[in-house]
């Protein structure tokens, strides 16, 4: 045993959870198959992007801004080779009510490994010297906006060479400087040399199997019933309906938080746990879906459970403000079962948002 190492026996869940860490820009360019969070989206499929419309908040119909996205290609499946999840969610703190997913969007872009847009052999682990995500034009030619890196099928009327999503962003940049370095006649600044402070920081997002401590003797429901029934000889004086009281103290509510509380305990700065086929760590008791508010892939297959953001990324957003902040308790993503072939296409996904209730502090 290595010196300073544990002595407790620790065992593998299947789960595998996500950190922040920082990395140079390069890592996280389209061509390094990146798992990031905020800045600009690292596109996989370089056509068919999501439009300003499928990218829209669907309570303020203001543009979402990028969250995150997962690189989880599918072993075994070769349309599956490359396979990227982005997140989308709303600024604007009004909407994020309780338990509702309307500020979120999530998309799943797949290519096999022969693909129109990557090599096919492995990427170098060093720098090209280009950076990818600060261009306004991707290689294939799709225009993309200058405040946030998504679909761009606007342009500044007077230099023709800025791109926008939406009319809202062309009045951001505007106000951030192109008002000033837009020279007409087709000359513009590079995207990259203007601060819009649309978009969250950026930070690669890097891997490692859970481990937990494994218990010697785990105490079991019935168990942990016996002991309470044998805790104090006064409870058969106690009447029938007070023992009732007594046992419902400690609601589900407060179960299912602990649980979750302890079980993220041992890694506190987790940000997201992957485990496709698995099921979510919820945060509350309430507001957990059944089988059917999981919509079916418009392909016929049902939507199965692949990973969940945690609450302790909103610490790294830096989007709090005195009178609301955007916030949830957690945010379990449901894809395609069959990670059914659409092409060069964004396909939509389900999320699902739950919140901590009022009984629960935030974490």
């Amino acid at each position: 045993m290595a010196a300073g190492e544990s002595s407790t026996t620790k065992a593998e869940t299947g789960i595998v959870l996500g950190f922040l860490e920082e990395a140079e820009s390069w890592q996280l360019q389209s061509s390094q198959f990146p798992s990031k969070v905020g800045g600009k989206p690292a596109w996989l499929s370089q056509l068919d992007l999501p439009g300003p419309k499928q990218l829209e908040c669907e309570t303020c119909h203001q543009p979402l801004a990028f969250l995150l996205q997962v690189y989880a290609p599918i072993v075994g499946q070769d349309r599956s080779f490359h396979r990227t999840l982005f997140i989308f969610c709303c600024k604007t703190p009004t909407c994020y009510s309780h338990n509702d997913n309307r500020c979120f969007k999530v998309f799943r872009s797949q290519l096999p490994r022969r693909n129109d847009f990557y090599p096919y052999d492995p990427p170098p682990d060093e720098s090209t010297g280009e950076n990818e995500n600060d261009s306004d034009v991707l290689q294939s030619g799709v225009k993309l906006c200058r405040v946030c890196g998504c679909f761009g099928p606007k342009s500044c009327s007077r230099c023709h060479i800025a791109n926008y999503c939406s009319k809202e962003h062309q009045v951001i940049d505007w106000k951030a400087g192109h008002k000033t370095e837009c020279g007409g006649n087709g000359t513009s600044n590079p995207a990259g040399s203007v601060k819009h402070g649309f978009l969250f920081p950026e930070s690669e997002l890097v891997t490692e199997p859970e481990e937990l401590p494994e218990k010697e003797h785990p105490l079991g429901a019935d168990e942990a019933q016996t002991n309470l029934d044998c805790s104090s000889s006064a409870a058969d004086a106690l009447q029938e309906e007070e023992l009732e009281e007594m046992a419902m103290h400690e609601t589900e509510e407060n179960k299912v938080f602990q649980k979750f509380k302890e079980r993220t305990a041992p890694e506190p700065h987790q940000v997201l746990r992957y485990c496709r086929r698995g099921s979510p760590l919820w945060v509350s008791a309430k507001g957990i879906p059944n089988t059917e508010a999981i919509p079916r892939c418009p392909c016929g297959a049902k939507r199965i459970f692949e990973f969940q953001v945690m609450p302790q990324l909103l610490n790294h957003l830096e989007a709090d403000s005195p009178q609301a902040s955007i916030d949830w308790g957690t945010l379990a993503v449901y894809t395609c079962e069959d990670s059914c072939d659409q092409g060069h296409r964004y396909s939509p996904e389900f999320i699902w948002k739950q919140d901590f209730t009022g009984e629960q502090p935030a974490l």
